[in-house]
């Protein structure tokens, strides 16, 4: 069987290749560009990405295809991103370029090429039966991925492998050790490439125009000027710069709201009940193997790296409603809400309103 690796000049990917390797496949690699970007300063690595997948791939013995999906990634992923931002919202570009650009454009050029299937480094598994594929969690609990895959489907997941979901990131790293790669020791990249270590508000701001409005506290009372409600996020504290003389104590200052309809953003202190709330409705359900039947009763997540949530889903309106056990705090609309019967990711959806 051939599998057609996605080497992207990264540790779990070199070692996802190394373990397809071990156990007897036909290996080879595919090295993805999808960001055109003159940069300058440094944020996007992908020169220095591809430079180490070659080399991955030379000590592996493999042959490391190149393709560009730039233009792919603008028109299904990057386009999207900016119209959610400029309703004010908080999109999540790595769900969609999964399911477009990683599990869609990059399988149909891998298979293409003669691939079977195709594997990345993801941390999470999938499990076959009776013809069924589910999606399960990496057994890192740390490090697990689920979340950012719950688009995928069921032919997605037929012609896709995870080598890394049985084992835990320090032994990733041992094993890209003993076996010389040059990525061992390279640190995980965070975020997506054309943002990278830049300030995410200025970096929007060079693709969506400023409209400025007004900070407020919880009661109205103004505390600055914003530059647009586009560049703030649902829970965030860091960027809001409130210095001194507002608020009654030294507690650390959070987005709770954004008022659309006034251009308003509404900011509170510490761990204020205007952060949190109970059930949130989401659109576009997307369901791995079968619609559920409501009520259902699973548990979900409203971010990456959050613990799963026990709650209730019922549908409306073509919606769906869910309403958790225990009150969440910065439910944020654009992101993804993603659902969980144990270890077995059921599918997801895309937040609108919390309540």
């Amino acid at each position: 069987m051939k599998i057609i690796v996605g080497l992207s000049g990264g540790v779990d990917s070199s070692v996802a290749a190394h373990i397809l390797l071990e156990q007897g496949f036909e290996v080879e690699a595919l090295f993805m560009k999808n960001w055109e970007e003159d940069d300058k300063d440094g944020h996007c690595t992908a020169e220095q990405d591809l430079s180490d997948a070659q080399k991955v791939a030379d000590k592996l013995g493999i042959i490391l295809h190149t393709v560009n999906f730039s233009a792919d990634y603008w028109e299904d992923v990057f386009a999207h991103f900016l119209q959610e931002h400029k309703k004010g919202r908080t999109p999540n570009p790595d769900v969609l370029c999964n399911q477009k650009i990683k599990f869609k454009a990059f399988l149909d050029y891998a298979l293409s090429l003669g691939a079977d299937k195709i594997a990345t480094g993801h941390y999470a598994r999938i499990k076959e039966i009776d013809g069924v594929f589910q999606l399960k969690i990496g057994l890192d609990n740390g490090k697990d991925q689920s979340y950012f895959l719950h688009l995928l489907n069921q032919y997605q997941l037929s012609k896709s492998l995870f080598p890394l979901g049985e084992i835990n990131k320090t032994e990733v790293r041992d094993i890209a050790t003993k076996n010389g790669f040059i990525t061992a020791d390279k640190k995980d990249s965070t975020g997506i490439c054309f943002i990278g270590e830049r300030n995410f508000s200025e970096f929007l701001q060079t693709y969506l125009p400023k409209q400025e409005g007004d900070i407020v506290d919880e009661n109205g009372q103004f505390i600055k000027h914003h530059q647009g409600l586009a560049f703030y996020t649902i829970g965030q504290r860091k960027g809001l710069e409130i210095g001194g003389g507002f608020g009654t104590s030294g507690e650390p200052w959070f987005v709770a709201d954004k008022r659309l309809d006034s251009n308003e953003l509404i900011v509170v202190q510490g761990d204020n009940p205007l952060l949190y709330h109970q059930s949130l409705s989401a659109s576009i359900p997307h369901w791995i193997t079968t619609t559920p039947t409501f009520p259902l009763k699973c548990s979900a997540k409203i971010r990456y790296r959050q613990a799963s949530q026990d709650c209730t889903i019922n549908a409306q309106n073509g919606e769906i409603e869910v309403t958790f056990n225990q009150p969440q705090r910065a439910i944020t609309p654009g992101q993804s809400v993603v659902f969980y019967d144990k270890d077995i990711c059921l599918g997801g959806a895309i937040i609108e309103h919390r309540k």
